[in-house]
């Protein structure tokens, strides 16, 4: 083994293993993990359930190139008593980049405080930017069924905030967040208002297309 030239390219030697540490060193990383689906499904708030909406996920960054990794959409559900299914419980620790290798958050806390998260970060599974406000149309309505912080709604917050726990084109609403974080003063990406309703022409009359984020939680 050549000791010169290992110390010359900025190498550690330990016991017969060799780790590179200077500008050879394998790179973070920065591969896909958050995007913004380019398309909903397209039935409204009626995703097929959580498992639905993560195999949609799970085909759109298939079909953009990502691989062996395991997709989850942002989303909450409702139950009867306690609480339902909290999106930020669905999405693994991070971080998480988007198409173009930039940092959105390096874990939830980050996720849910001060993301990386405007039109310019938001992007699809391609890299493109998403309609936002001043856009036409508008598709800036995201759906998450999710509070500020992530969380599922309580029972006692009256009113259906995830179309059916993701079943319904026809009843109830959906809590939506913003992903270019404008529009009606409220610059929350997880929960700036709640739609009229749960067919796609009611999501599309707020500025919206039934879209999802989408997280690898591996």
């Amino acid at each position: 083994m050549n000791i010169r030239k290992l110390l010359t390219t900025g190498a550690i030697v330990v016991g017969s293993m060799v780790a590179l540490s200077g500008p050879g060193a394998l790179a973070a990383d920065h591969s896909m993990g958050f995007f913004v689906t380019s398309v909903g499904i397209g039935d409204g708030g009626n995703l097929g359930g959580l498992a639905g909406a993560d195999a949609h996920c799970l085909k759109l960054a298939t079909a953009a190139g990502s691989k062996g990794r395991t997709w989850r959409a942002y989303l909450s559900t409702q139950v009867t008593k306690g609480r339902g299914i909290a999106a930020r419980d669905r999405i693994g620790q991070g971080p998480w980049y988007n198409a173009k290798g930039d940092l959105i958050a390096s874990d939830l806390d980050q996720l849910h405080i001060s993301p990386n998260l405007v039109k310019r970060t938001a992007v699809d599974e391609n890299g493109n930017v998403v309609n936002g406000r001043g856009d036409k149309p508008n598709r800036h309505d995201i759906l998450t069924g999710s509070k500020d912080d992530g969380t599922a709604y309580f029972p006692w917050e009256k009113g259906d905030h995830t179309c059916g726990n993701w079943t319904s084109n026809d009843k109830g609403s959906a809590s939506l967040g913003h992903h270019d974080r404008h529009g009606g003063g409220n610059i929350s990406w997880t929960a700036a208002h709640h739609s009229r309703g749960c067919s796609q022409d009611n999501l599309k009359s707020t500025g919206g297309a039934g879209l999802l984020y989408c997280f690898a939680a591996d």
